[in-house]
């Protein structure tokens, strides 16, 4: 149940972000705001780590190196978001934001790609994709 609420929240904040980010781009760029909105991102983030002081900074070593990269994946995610956003619109946008997250999760799930426990993935977790990208694509005309 937490997990859900968690999920929910993300969903609603991804949304809201690229309403915020959309709207400032238009004034001082795409790059820009990419640019902006991670400084302001890794900003929330220290400060939170230095109030909740729940460090493992031990463990850092640890970590492959393609791993550190995943925060250079946010600039591209809101730069095409802001893209697509001005482009076809917000609805549109999540919808397809939503495909792409369902099919490269499916994949991820039922090869156990990146250290990820595999999931036995069979008809009726193929089927409920399906309908759920149907319900997407509906949701889209």
């Amino acid at each position: 149940m937490k997990g859900s609420l968690f999920a929910l929240l993300a969903g609603a904040f991804i949304t809201l972000q690229g309403v915020a980010n959309t709207r400032i781009s238009r004034d001082i760029g795409t790059w820009q705001t990419a640019a902006m909105t991670q400084f302001t991102g890794f900003t929330a983030a220290l400060l939170v780590l230095i109030f909740v002081r729940d460090a493992h900074w031990k463990m850092f070593r640890q970590i492959r190196p393609l791993y550190l990269c995943g925060g250079a994946l946010g600039a591209v995610i809101i730069f095409c978001n802001v893209t697509a956003f001005q482009q076809i619109g917000v609805t549109l946008s999540i919808s397809f934001l939503l495909i792409a997250q369902l099919c490269l999760t499916f994949l991820i799930d039922s090869n156990g790609w990146f250290g990820v426990i595999k999931q036995k993935m069979g008809m009726p977790q193929f089927l409920g994709l399906t309908m759920m990208i149907a319900g997407v694509a509906i949701l889209g005309i």
